[in-house]
Parts: C-alpha cells; sequence; structure tokens
C-alpha cells in the first residue's frame, strides 16, 4: 500500500519511519550500524541513507526526533539527495514518544499543513 505522507522518528540509534493516511500506518524500524559511533556529531552515513531510501516515495515528510540526528538526517539529505529537501515539510523536536503518538502528532500536524497550504489546481 502506497501512502501519500510519511513521519520519521530519529535518534543515533534506531529510525521509525511510518507511511500512513488518515486510516492505516505502516512502520518501519531501521537500526543504526554503529550507534556508539553515530553519538552526539558523529554520523552514520549507511544509517541515513537506508532511512532516506525508506522514505523516498512518499509525498511529504514530516522529520521529528529528540536529538541532533534529525538535523545531521537533514543536513545528509541536502548532501546526498538534494530533490527530496521540497518534500521534507518540517523538523520537529520529539522526545520518546509512542508509535501510536508519533502517527496522531503526524496526523495531526499534516491536516493542519494541508490547511495552511494553497491547494494546487
Amino acid at each position: 500500500m502506497s501512502h501519500f505522507h510519511a513521519v520519521v522518528w530519529i535518534d543515533h540509534t534506531q529510525a521509525k519511519i511510518f507511511h500512513f493516511n488518515a486510516d492505516s500506518a505502516e512502520k518501519l524500524t531501521l537500526l543504526a550500524h554503529h550507534p556508539k559511533h553515530a553519538e552526539k556529531h558523529h554520523t552514520d552515513e549507511a544509517f541515513f541513507h537506508a532511512v532516506v531510501k525508506s522514505f523516498t516515495d512518499a509525498g511529504e515528510v514530516l522529520i521529528t526526533g529528540p536529538s541532533y540526528t534529525k538535523t545531521a538526517l537533514l543536513k545528509h539529505i541536502a548532501r546526498h539527495d538534494a530533490p527530496l529537501l521540497a518534500r521534507v515539510v518540517g523538523v520537529e523536536s520529539a522526545d520518546h514518544p509512542t508509535d501510536a503518538q508519533i502517527v496522531s502528532h503526524a496526523r495531526h500536524y499534516f491536516e493542519n499543513q494541508d490547511h495552511k497550504t494553497p491547494q494546487k489546481v
């Protein structure tokens, strides 16, 4: 099943990627290859490549997470997959919510975003 929206929750050890619509959500969890080496400002490029690959078919993406890693992912996208930047509609801080909280927040975020975005004819 293909969904237009995706949300990524990421920290230096894992990424949870949800492709969703109003009624359903599909989850993928990716683990960092070297989480001990990816702490702080060191990044795991292979991990980031896998995360990006997991949402390339989404029309709009929200990136969330508790720390620096979400920003590092955005910088990775700018360096390696610049055309995808246009699909990243937001980057937000989120501590360690449950899966249901991640999807609920993303649904609410995109519902509000859709009301603010001019509709294309």
